[in-house]
Order: structure tokens, then sequence, then C-alpha cells
């Protein structure tokens, strides 16, 4: 075998020169068609599996619904308590989490290989046979409504709250916010509706990841897959978003504040929309990263902020584009004024090759991070199949980070970027 030489340093190159290589999944039908997508990847012995339900906040028929339905899932089932439920997990080490969101519930257990026979069981009767105890929900709704109430000082939420509503209104489920009310209508048998319409096994879809086998799979198969299950059709919701009632919404929140919340942004077609990639581009630039152009102008050079950035949020029925900070309260306008700006440099000026170069360089240096272990590489699978897409999405997108230029992202800015088209929330 070559030895390595450990006088020589080894070869710099950019991100931009190599080549990206997804590792490939693989799909298993269990015999009631539960689909389980795996990928056998890593040296340990451990495995992240994930259960995705269609139980986001979309789905709700009540605000606060989905949340709810997911924090109390290992509350207790027909056969144990929510004592006996974390004693179990615990005692093997492993973890259960439960992660509600705009469109998915995602059930995700981390545990040793080994230790797979003894506590898929316990995860399907959590899924199965969850009974939401009254007490428990009482107990969720206090902590809840006292959570909100401490929340609802700070400038920040009351601006992200107003920013989701002005874009898409109060009543869409990606508009929609939480008030104590909505909370304090919660029942038992709302909850227990829910779980039983969209936690259904009909609607499941698995992932896992690890250093696993075909024989791993067929485990998760003989619990999961076992018994008919009738394939249940999801029924198609639509929510309109109605046009804003205004574009602007200035609140005076706390008159003896130090502190404002800026929010701007518009709806942008989510990740199936062609030009998504290269506004992924144009977004690092512009607030993406540590050294965009917003952070460099609104924290470095006028010490408005701690930290600013912009963002594109991607679901599977919207997406938003949003540029979020905290200022000073004596500032916060003005920061405004610098956010305005920036973007108009961007609609009027090629981005340089240097600065273009740097950031290709970034993203794809993160692409590569995003690669590196199991669970990273199935949680990028994950969003592809959720969205109906394959790999090619992933390779077209590394090609465009690679290739696009300043031509490009100046007609997605003019296209974009266009202040008559933003929405803009501040809330001092």
């Amino acid at each position: 075998m070559k030895q390595l030489d450990r006088t020589q340093a080894p070869e710099i190159h950019d991100a931009i020169s190599f080549t990206y290589q997804l590792p490939p999944i693989q799909k298993h039908i269990c015999d009631n068609n539960i689909p389980i997508y795996w990928l056998d990847a890593g040296v340990q012995e451990v495995v992240e599996i994930n259960w995705v339900f269609p139980a986001g906040v979309w789905y709700e028929t009540k605000p606060m619904l989905s949340q709810a339905v997911a924090a109390l899932l290992k509350s207790g089932t027909i056969q144990h308590t929510a004592n006996e439920i974390n004693e179990a997990l615990e005692f093997y080490g492993a973890s259960l989490h439960v992660n509600p969101g705009n469109d998915f519930a995602v059930v995700s257990l981390y545990t040793l290989t080994k230790h797979l026979p003894v506590l898929l069981p316990t995860v399907y009767e959590v899924l199965a046979e969850a009974v939401f105890p009254q007490e428990e929900l009482e107990i969720f709704q206090r902590n809840s409504i006292q959570k909100l109430s401490v929340n609802l000082r700070k400038c920040e939420f009351v601006a992200n709250q107003k920013f989701d509503a002005l874009l898409f209104g109060e009543d869409h489920p990606y508009g929609r916010y939480t008030r104590k009310e909505s909370i304090e209508a919660l029942t038992r048998e709302d909850l227990q509706a829910f779980h039983k319409e969209y936690y259904h096994l009909g609607l499941v879809q698995i992932f896992m990841a690890g250093r696993l086998t075909q024989t791993d799979v067929n485990l998760v198969a003989s619990v999961f897959g076992k018994g008919h299950i009738v394939q249940k059709p999801l029924a198609q919701k639509i929510s309109a978003s109605p046009p804003p009632s205004q574009q602007k919404l200035h609140i005076n929140h706390d008159p003896n504040g130090v502190q404002g919340a800026i929010r701007i942004g518009r709806i942008f077609p989510n990740r199936v929309h062609p030009d998504y990639p290269g506004m992924v581009v144009l977004n690092t630039i512009l607030g993406g990263y540590f050294g965009s152009r917003l952070m460099r102008n609104i924290r470095e050079e006028k010490g408005y902020t701690y930290g600013i950035y912009s963002m594109l949020s991607s679901w599977l029925h919207a997406g938003v584009f949003v540029i979020a900070t905290e200022t000073g309260r004596q500032v916060t306008m003005n920061a405004v004024e610098e956010v305005y700006k920036e973007m108009d440099i961007l609609c009027k000026e090629q981005v340089s090759e240097e600065e273009l170069l740097l950031v290709k360089n970034y993203l794809l240096g993160n692409l590569l991070g995003d690669l590196d272990g199991p669970f990273q590489i199935l949680q990028r699978w994950r969003s592809l199949i959720l969205y109906g897409l394959d790999e090619n999405y992933f390779y077209n997108s590394v090609e465009m980070y690679k290739t696009i230029n300043s031509e490009k992202l100046l007609q997605l800015a003019h296209t974009y970027f266009k202040p008559e088209l933003l929405y803009e929330v501040v809330v001092i």
C-alpha cells in the first residue's frame, strides 16, 4: 500500500471543479404497499428512520391542531403511558422525535441498528394507538398559552406572524397564526380525529439510512407492512391566497422597546419552478451567507444589526422569499432603506465574476458538507421524493450553480426584486 507523504500538503481545488455524486437510494414495497426508501451508508451501527405523514398545517381543520397532535403523539397509547414509552426508548439509548411542518409531520427514530427488533413495535404502537389523554392535552394548552404570552412581547415573533398573514391571508394554512383562543378551543376529539385521518398508515412513506442490510429493511417491513391496509387517497385541499389588502404593515408594538424587527419579501414559486436554482445563487449573494451584501452593508458598515439574512422557503403549495433582521429601534427605517438599495443595485448592475465565483464555491462547498454522512444524504433524498423529483433535479441544480452567469442573475433580479412586488412588515 502506498505510504501517505505527510511532508506534502494536499492539492487545493475549488469546489466548483468537483464532480458531485448523489449516492443511490433503494426502494422496497411492503406487502401492504407501504414504500420504504433506504440508504446503506456510513460505518457506525446506527440508523435513522423517518415516518412521513401528510399531517402538516396544510391539513388542519383548526389552528394549532397539527402541532398539538405532534406534541402529544407520545403522551400515551392504549397499552402504555407516556412515562412507560419514554422509559422504553431511553433504556436502549434511542430517541423518537415528532416534527410537524407546513405540509408534513415527520416521526424520526435514532437508534443502534441492533435495537430495532425491540423498538419498532413501540414506534408502531405510538403511531397506530395514540390516545391523547385529556390531562396531557390540558398541560399542553397551559404551556402553549404561557409560551405564546411570552413570545408576543417579542417584536421578531410578531413580525413573523404578521408577515405570513400579510402574504397569504390569515385564513390560509401558510398564513394562519396562533392565538390564545385557538389553543383553548382544541379538544381531545379534535386530536383523535386528525390523528385517525392523517397519521393513517395508508398515507405513510418510510425513509431509513445508516449501516443497513436487506435484513434490516425486511424487519421494518415485517412490523409496518403486516396486515391489509387500505391505501387511503388524500383528499385534495385547495387554499387560494387572496390578494393582500395592503403591501406595507408598520406596527408600534412596544413604545418602550429598544429594538425593531423587519420582514421584507414576497410569495415565490417553490423548488419545482425552473427559476429556483438560480434564485438560490442570487439569494446567497444578497443575504444568504455571512459574506453577503446585506451583511456587509447593514451589519459591518452601518452597524444597524448583529445579523441580517435572506432566505427561500419552499413548501408543496407555495414558497416564500424573505429578508429578516432585528435592528436598533432608532435605525429600523434606515435599515429598511438599505435593504431596498441593495436589491436595486442587483437589478441594475451585474455581479462581478470574482463575487460570483466566491458564492458558487460557497454553495458547492456547502453541498459537499450536506452529503457528508448517511443521515444528511437521506434528508436530500427525502426532500426530492416528497416533491416528486428525482436525482436529475439534483444534478441540474448543481450544474446551474456551476454555470450561472451574471446576465442570468440580473434577469432574475429584474423579475423578483421589483419593489412593487415586495411586501414589508416593520414592528417596533
